[in-house]
């Protein structure tokens, strides 16, 4: 390894511009990284406890999907691949007038999403209204 960075810094006559590749760019790669976790952790417990004390109706799940979403990031040597299979289970439920809201979940296989969604179909469950705006509503992961 030191070979390497020792060849590196030598042929570009000190190097100082490597240094960016060398040392920076792997940790701008790493920040990002944990940026995107910590985003993953602070939207779970958000959707945990999003409409949880919202009085609840019944929903019944008309319309399943399954959609690819491609996200290749791309640094320097490496390509990292988030690619993902959304599904997207999307019910409707009376409160008093009809309404529609939808939940989504990923998944790393389309086998996998489509399985997953297709066995909620036609299924009822709970969802929790917003008792200020009957437009809006949750389905929680508890409740399916």
């Amino acid at each position: 390894m030191t070979f390497v960075i020792a060849n590196i810094l030598t042929r570009s006559g000190g190097g100082t511009g490597n240094w960016f590749l060398l040392f920076l760019m792997p940790a701008v790669a790493a920040v990002i990284i944990l940026v995107g976790i910590f985003w993953e952790i602070v939207d779970r417990f958000i959707k945990r406890f999003h409409g949880c004390n919202w009085p609840t109706v019944p929903a019944v799940i008309d319309i399943v999907s399954v959609a690819f979403f491609e996200d290749n990031t791309m640094n320097p040597g490496m390509t990292i691949d988030f690619s993902y299979y959304q599904a997207t289970l999307t019910y409707t439920y009376h409160n008093p007038d009809q309404q529609m809201g939808d939940y989504k979940r990923r998944f790393g296989d389309k086998d996998e999403a489509e399985a997953w969604a297709n066995s909620y179909k036609g299924e009822t469950v709970k969802v929790h209204v917003d008792p200020r705006d009957p437009t809006r509503s949750v389905l929680r992961e508890e409740d399916l």
